[in-house]
């Protein structure tokens, strides 16, 4: 018999060893020895009060055992000789496209304009140490993408978009830890993703599909509202029959490529911001009402979540990452881009977080009007090159104190940080312009009414944060198609369709559905 419960217990009944075998025996009026096993289905902390409380959600077997496999398979063939459906971009979406290919019986051709996992990590320190960017490998172009190097946040509410479980799933299957399925909030962590996507690559290849790496798209060759053939950086062409175009949010020369063409793009709000960074001590003191003692060792770094309108338009946390550090995440050389990463562990003695702010392609963007569907993006490359010139024509950026921020006032000195091109002082208060700077002043204060201790003069402010989603929509039908490009399938984030790794990566394999039908 099979039993479905929903308990709670303490933080000191969570250090015992049995405590909830007991707790479970207890609330259902059983001896633990009359349980056969206890399967968690979900867990989560309720930090609200002192009493901290752990959450769990399970199914207690009694006189059966419990299961030993997943209730999901994965049913992979050989697809070496199959139709091909080529794929651009092998990030989230383009890896769970790849893989639901050959699911069906199609043979996927992925092209990466970036590196294998390994050699990107070399691009990836000559951002931090030499400040140079590589505009085909850094943090988000290369394998596994943007999600790669990053806290592998798993939350998403895309719930009626795909089977999520099946997801998560099939990370676990590919190497991600088990606790992914039971966690309130799952992540991976950025020193554990790269081996979870090597996986994934070797799978495709293994059964037939191809990847390759250094590959970048420069064109499309179209005829009768079909693209025939692509062409690659290194001249060489590929006649293709169906395309699933999953190039992320930062592949502005897609962008450019699409509207060059005439193909039909559109305009799309997003949020932009800047990145905060507090002591992960201090958190932990306001979520855990601990502040001056340490968390106790069974508790995570403490998240937070934070959201406030501002004359009506949305501040709001974004991307927070507990015991993380601060990345550069430009694309190319001559801007700054900040975002966040934690490790598994989550275990560095920052906690940082994006505070953002709405941009509404209608209604603020009048100046860029004359870009048309990419002013957007115009907008978004203005201020990373911005915050360039305000960093020092270099990869460090401009920073402030939070107090300083909001006051107005240039900071004398800032904190330590865990940025490692490094910050400079700069007056973000009065550069950002007003719709987004004058939002996040208000935004800041806000929060620490909300949150005490948060607002203070111990966090620094480090613009910018803007690659939160993509500024452009490229259109796609009911079927999944492009409304004029009737084999091109816009997919994940790039297309404005995802905004994560778990959305991404359904939007992936809901694409190659429609490609494979």
């Amino acid at each position: 018999m099979i039993r479905a419960l929903q308990t709670r217990i303490n933080l000191q009944q969570e250090k015992q060893p049995d405590s909830l075998l007991n707790k479970v025996a207890s609330d259902l009026g059983m001896k633990p020895s009359e349980i056969s096993g206890i399967k968690v289905l979900r867990k989560s902390i309720d930090a609200r009060k002192r009493n901290i409380m752990f959450n769990y959600k399970v199914e207690v077997y009694i006189n059966e055992p419990l299961p030993e496999s997943s209730d999901y398979t994965f049913n992979y063939k050989d697809v070496s000789n199959a139709k091909p459906i080529h794929i651009i971009g092998f990030g989230p979406a383009g890896m769970w496209a790849a893989l639901r290919c050959i699911e069906l019986g199609f043979k996927p051709i992925v092209l990466e304009r970036g590196k294998n996992v390994q050699d990107r990590r070399r691009d990836l320190k000559a951002i931090n140490q030499d400040h140079y960017v590589n505009e085909d490998s850094n943090y988000c172009f290369g394998e596994g993408g943007a999600g790669t190097y990053s806290d592998g946040k798993l939350y998403t509410r895309s719930l009626k978009r795909g089977d999520v479980r099946r997801i998560f799933e099939n990370l676990v299957y590919h190497g991600a830890t088990d606790q992914i399925l039971i966690d309130a909030h799952p992540h991976i962590g950025t020193n554990k993703l790269p081996k979870v996507v090597k996986n994934v690559r070797e799978n495709i290849i293994k059964y037939g599909g191809e990847v390759h790496f250094e590959a970048r798209v420069t064109d499309f060759t179209i005829k009768d509202k079909k693209i025939v053939a692509i062409q690659l950086q290194n001249g060489e062409e590929m006649d293709v029959e169906k395309v699933i175009l999953a190039t992320g949010h930062s592949a502005r020369d897609i962008f450019y490529l699409l509207n060059d063409k005439e193909i039909k793009l559109e305009a799309k709000s997003f949020a932009m911001g800047v990145r905060v960074e507090h002591p992960q001590e201090l958190i932990d003191g306001i979520q855990y009402h601990c502040l001056g003692e340490p968390r106790d060792e069974v508790l995570p770094a403490a998240s937070y979540s934070l959201v406030e309108q501002v004359n009506n338009r949305g501040v709001y946390s974004f991307c927070m990452c507990p015991g993380g550090f601060i990345v550069p995440a430009a694309t190319a050389n001559g801007e700054v881009v900040v975002n966040g990463m934690s490790p598994s562990k989550r275990n560095n003695k920052f906690a940082n977080s994006g505070i953002i702010t709405e941009i509404n392609a209608e209604r603020d963007l009048y100046k860029y009007e004359h870009f048309g569907a990419l002013k957007a993006l115009e907008y978004q490359k203005d201020l990373e090159r911005l915050a360039f010139t305000a960093g020092g024509r270099t990869q460090s950026a401009p920073a402030q104190r939070l107090t300083d921020f909001v006051e107005g006032k240039l900071s004398s000195t800032l904190n330590d940080t865990s940025y490692q091109p490094g910050l400079k002082s700069a007056p973000l208060h009065s550069l950002l312009p007003k719709i987004i700077g004058g939002s996040l002043r208000k935004g800041f204060k806000a929060f620490g009414d909300k949150m005490k201790g948060y607002y203070t003069e111990e966090a620094n402010i480090i613009g910018v944060e803007s690659r939160t989603s993509s500024p452009v929509n490229i259109p796609r039908t009911e079927t999944l198609e492009h409304p004029e490009i009737t084999n091109l399938f816009p997919c994940g984030e790039g297309g404005g369709y995802a905004g994560g790794i778990i959305s991404a990566a359904m939007d992936g394999e809901r694409c190659a559905e429609a490609a494979c039908s």
